[in-house]
């Protein structure tokens, strides 16, 4: 067979961004590469196989029959060299990990505890949105202190919980409830409910108080929240309310909200979620300081 050429896997990447997307253009903004050099990259991977890969057309770019044959192996070779990247990595032992927490939640004490206890580690903290917590799932962070009900599957997650915290009832303070000690939940039946973008079903379920007893959904505001700050603008103008967290207190940075106790509900609970197969040390010391010092602030 004679000596084969040895390939550059990032050349060969490239081929296969290309190959998906047949214009170069597009693959070159994809790649943030500029084009002329991606054009120079593929010629490249061409001379060292002897054989044209691409065409280019007046619509784009089309794979010559080599290209066609060569973009299966081409996309196993690109995935088995990540997959080999992550094995390695999965095999040493963690000196880094990524500590996620979601909204206002705060980790702290626990954070400073791990870094005295592994001064050899490298301890890093990440903020996220609720609705950004497929990070964990997605490897970007090891651990994610948030709340329950999850917005995302929590197939594959461990979970420990820390606390559980009361839900409240927000309300514009010219509300006709805003000044009961307490509300039920038939109180609020008919009351609007700020809807959030981008949430799972149960998580939806439980912030919006359903099923209710009658089996219809709670009434919808007019305005769809992407984010907790439009949550409380919806709510500060009017237009509806919302149940949180009792131990979100971002909302008292605003004048004109007021938080009621709702009766007779369950609580949510703030937990540490990791990956369940994940077996860094670094990891599971992290729960155990967190299950210690991070508390219900009171």
């Amino acid at each position: 067979m004679g000596i084969l050429p040895d390939l550059d896997l990032r050349l060969v990447r490239y081929f296969t961004v290309i190959a998906e997307q047949l214009n170069f253009a597009r693959a070159a903004e994809e790649l943030r590469v500029a084009q002329p050099s991606l054009s120079r990259q593929i010629q490249r991977l061409e001379n060292t196989l002897g054989v044209r890969l691409l065409e280019r057309t007046t619509q784009g770019s089309r794979l010559t029959a080599a290209g066609a044959a060569f973009l299966p192996q081409a996309q196993q070779l690109v995935h088995g060299a990540q997959q080999a990247v992550l094995t390695a990595r999965a095999a040493a032992p963690a000196r880094t990990v990524t500590i996620g927490y979601a909204d206002d939640l705060i980790v702290t004490p626990a954070v400073r505890d791990l870094r005295r206890r592994r001064p050899d580690a490298h301890v890093r903290t990440r903020h996220l949105g609720s609705q950004d917590a497929g990070a964990l799932p997605d490897r970007q962070v090891d651990a994610l202190v948030i709340r329950t009900p999850l917005p995302i599957p929590a197939d594959g997650l461990a979970l420990a919980v820390l606390y559980a915290e009361p839900r409240v009832l927000l309300v514009p303070a010219s509300h006709r409830l805003a000044g009961k000690e307490s509300v039920t939940t038939a109180d609020i039946s008919a009351e609007p409910l700020v809807g959030c973008t981008g949430a799972g079903a149960d998580w939806t379920a439980f912030w919006r108080l359903e099923p209710r007893p009658d089996n219809d959904p709670a009434p919808l505001g007019p305005t769809l929240a992407d984010t907790y700050d439009d949550k409380l603008e919806a709510i500060a103008e009017g237009n509806a309310v919302a149940v949180v967290p009792a131990g979100d207190l971002r909302h008292t940075l605003r004048p004109g909200l007021v938080a009621v106790p709702v009766d007779e509900i369950e609580p949510c609970q703030v937990v540490v979620a990791t990956r369940a197969a994940d077996t860094s040390l670094l990891v599971a010391e992290f729960v155990e300081s967190a299950k210690k010092l991070l508390v219900r602030r009171t």
